[in-house]
Formats: C-alpha cells, structure tokens, sequence
C-alpha cells in the first residue's frame, strides 16, 4: 500500500459489506431520493420540465405527481420483467413500458383536468424520454426486487416532486406575487413581483440557487452523521495536551530521577 493513501480510502472487507447493506437498506434508498440523490438538484436530471413547468406551484406538483406514477409503475414492471427482457432489447422495452404509463395519465388528466393538459402541454408525453425515469429502470429497477424497485420509484418521484414544488413555489412568490393562484397580501400593497423569475433566466437563477442550498443540507447531514461516529471512537484524541496524552513516561521517570 502507498504512503501516499490515506486511511480514509482504504476499507477493509467487512466495512464494504456494511456499507453495501446500508445502501441497500430501505431507508437509505428513500434518502437517497429525496436529499444525497436528489435526481433535480444532485444528479442534475430532468432539466427540461423542471425549467419549464415551475412557473406556478400548481403545475409544478401535478408535474410531479405524475413522474411518481410513472416512475413508480414503470420500475415496478421493468422488475417483474427483468428476467424475462433480453438484454439487447431493453431500452426499448423499458421506453414502451414507460410510455405505457405515460399514456395513462395523458388520458387521465386530459379527461378530467384540462386546464392542467393545456399548461402542462408537451411536456406530460416527454415524461416518455425522462432522463430520470430511464435511468432509475436501467440502473436499478432491473436489478433489484419489485418491492425495492417500488420504494426507489416513490423516493426518486418525491425527490423530483420536492424539488419542481420548490422551484415553482419560489418563482410563483416571487415572480407574481400568489400561491396555488391565490394572491398574496404582501404583493402589490407593499413588494411589487419580479417578473424575473417568471422568465427563462429566472428559471435557471432559482435552479441555481436550490442546488446550492441542497448542497449545503447534504453537507451538514454528512458532517453531523460522520461527526457523531468520530465522537463515538473510543481512539479519538483528547481535546486538551496532557501527561495522559504524551507516551514517553519512561524519559520522564529518568529525568526526574537524575
């Protein structure tokens, strides 16, 4: 082993295989999707309907109600299948299990919200070719069971979900001055709406912002969690420089004895 590696690199057999149980285990999938995966503000997928939909709060969440039925139904049928599908032809068969869905709450909202089929658009049909419905079947439906293939869907759709809300509550605020279309009494009166962040470069401002405030959730977590193991280590240093600290108690018992 090189000098050169610190100790924080290397780990042993048994803290692999720990660490693969814990990011196989249920709470861990679900945290990842929703905070160290987040699949809009860590894994940066998605982009084109979380800039374009996240104009009003209310688009944005049926936005993302209807990536977790898709997401979630997809993977859960990419996992039944994933014995059954050959390998050369998986893409394409996730995409027609995808569009399948996408095909449902088409027909759905189209049915029974048309308002919300006109401001969503095109943009409910190109859940089809999603970045982040493919991966997540690619990468993790077809090879895991269908429950945890489930879980993942709900997580990673919720993790999407959270961030579209986040972004269409604050442009919607802050760009025209109501919420869920219901005008707030602070705007108008006494803060007149940015129309900045009702425009494109609003969009990509707001974006911006999330991921750094994502970032700096996610970093606090990880240091708190690795600093309450650190804390626990019966070998951790002692905060202040002692006798109990120094091991040359034999120099010392010459010394005092000369």
């Amino acid at each position: 082993m090189s000098e050169k590696m610190s100790d924080k690199t290397y780990r042993s057999p048994d803290q692999r295989l720990e660490e693969k149980k814990k990011s196989e285990s249920p709470m861990r999938i679900v945290l990842n999707g929703l905070l160290y995966e987040n699949p809009a503000f860590r894994l940066i997928l998605g982009m084109c309907p979380l800039l374009a939909v996240t104009i009003s709060a209310k688009s944005s969440l049926f936005m993302g109600f209807a990536v977790i039925f898709v997401l979630t139904g997809s993977e859960f049928i990419v996992s039944l299948l994933r014995h059954i599908i050959p390998d050369k032809v998986r893409i394409p068969a996730f995409i027609t299990i995808i569009a399948g869905f996408v095909t449902i709450v088409q027909l759905m909202i189209s049915a029974y919200l048309p308002a919300l089929n006109d401001s969503l658009g095109i943009y409910i049909p190109l859940i089809v070719v999603n970045c982040v419905v493919l991966a997540r079947a690619e990468t993790f439906a077809s090879k895991k069971s269908p429950l945890y293939s489930v879980l993942d869907g709900l997580s990673m759709g919720g993790g999407f979900t959270l961030a579209l809300f986040m972004m269409g509550s604050i442009r919607e605020i802050l760009g025209a001055g109501t919420f869920f279309d219901l005008n707030l009494p602070l705007f108008g009166s006494v803060i007149e709406p940015i129309m900045f962040f009702a425009l494109p470069p609003g969009g990509f401002f707001v974006f911006g912002i999330c991921i750094v405030i994502m970032h700096f959730v996610v970093t606090r977590i990880k240091g708190s969690t690795s600093g309450k193991r650190n804390g626990s280590h019966p070998e951790s240093e002692p905060s202040e420089p002692g006798c109990s600290s120094c091991g040359a108690c034999s120099i010392c018992s010459e010394s005092e004895v000369k």
